[in-house]
């Protein structure tokens, strides 16, 4: 039996557990054993339900555990959640996460650790939420140089732009639509001012490129000064606005990357995008473009690609080798 443990219970981190749970039975035939959820860290007081005995509040007791050999940071942020990566790393656990922050910023020093203690730091849902694309691009389109990814990486940003454009909603009541209905925080401002979308671009132009992109540093541009007038007019002459996250290879080696708005002709399979569906596409200098598509959040979706991570770290465990796309190396 493996036995994990799930930093954070939030909205992913309860979704992990509740992954693990209502499909034991596929993961035990995946992993070829029975994989338990051993600990759940939080803070909080879950003791109403059924697993509240699985709670700590001590880190030390995960990082201390032989037992537990693979980690699911589900936290969030650069806090906390950095540190005990780290830690979990050191102590020979493999850490899978959907935390795009950390990813983007600290991602490289992490994925060096795992590659010095032989454990894995994957993160295919920090990107894309359940949408396989991290994975298909460094493995299925291994053999091609990637020229350009762009795409709507906010679902968010999307679902009020949709809102905009087909229902002739404002930005300030679209947006109060999307809090209403949980697509959005109470502070918004991660996502309409493009930082989320930046975070995502960050992460997949540093595979890809094998660059460090620094979200900081790369120009990032929200939605928040759209207009229902901007909407109306780029209607008129054939368009729809998108907020895009874009990465492009020059001839001359040099990779740049940004995010901001863009007017994306209707005839484009990215203006078909709607509501908080995700799409990203990847022109590979063999394959062409190819196109990612799905829900690019959401409790189970996102959950389901941790998960996957944890069952990849577990099979490459056994074999006591890292997953190759997560072992520190670029293109």
């Amino acid at each position: 039996m493996v036995k994990v443990a799930i930093m954070g219970h939030g909205t992913v981190g309860s979704g992990v557990y509740e992954v693990f749970a209502m499909n034991a039975e596929k993961i035990a035939r995946v992993a070829e054993q029975p994989v338990e959820v051993k600990y759940v860290l939080d803070l909080r007081d879950f003791s109403h339900l059924p697993y509240a005995d699985k709670f700590v509040s001590d880190f030390s007791i995960i990082e201390n555990d032989p037992e537990v050999t693979v980690v699911a940071e589900v936290m969030g942020g650069t806090g906390a959640a950095y540190e005990f990566t780290k830690r979990c790393l050191n102590a020979g656990k493999s850490v899978c996460t959907s935390n795009k922050e950390l990813v983007a910023t600290h991602g490289e020093e992490l994925l060096a650790i795992a590659k010095e203690k032989n454990v894995n730091y994957l993160f295919e849902a920090s990107v894309g939420g359940g949408i396989p694309v991290i994975r298909p691009m460094m493995q299925c389109l291994a053999a091609n140089e990637i020229r350009e990814i762009r795409g709507i990486l906010n679902g968010t940003t999307n679902y009020i732009l949709s809102e905009m454009i087909h229902k002739g909603v404002s930005f300030e009541d679209a947006l109060k639509q999307a809090q209403a209905n949980g697509y959005a925080e109470k502070d918004p401002t991660a996502d309409i001012e493009g930082h989320d979308a930046c975070r995502k671009i960050c992460i997949l132009s540093d595979l890809a490129f094998g660059d460090k992109f620094d979200p900081n540093a790369v120009s990032c541009e929200g939605i928040s000064k759209i207009t229902l007038t901007d909407v109306e007019e780029a209607g008129k002459l054939g368009y729809v606005i998108k907020l895009i996250g874009r990465a492009v290879r020059c001839e001359d080696g040099t990779a740049y990357a940004y995010v901001a708005p863009h007017l994306i002709p209707k005839n484009h399979p990215l203006a078909a995008v709607e509501d908080v569906f995700n799409a990203i596409m990847i022109d590979g200098n063999a394959t062409g473009d190819v196109m990612f598509y799905g829900k690019g959040a959401g409790k189970l979706a996102t959950a389901s690609a941790v998960v996957a991570d944890m069952l990849d770290a577990i099979a490459h465990a056994e074999k006591r080798r890292p997953v190759e796309w997560g072992d520190g190396s670029k293109n």
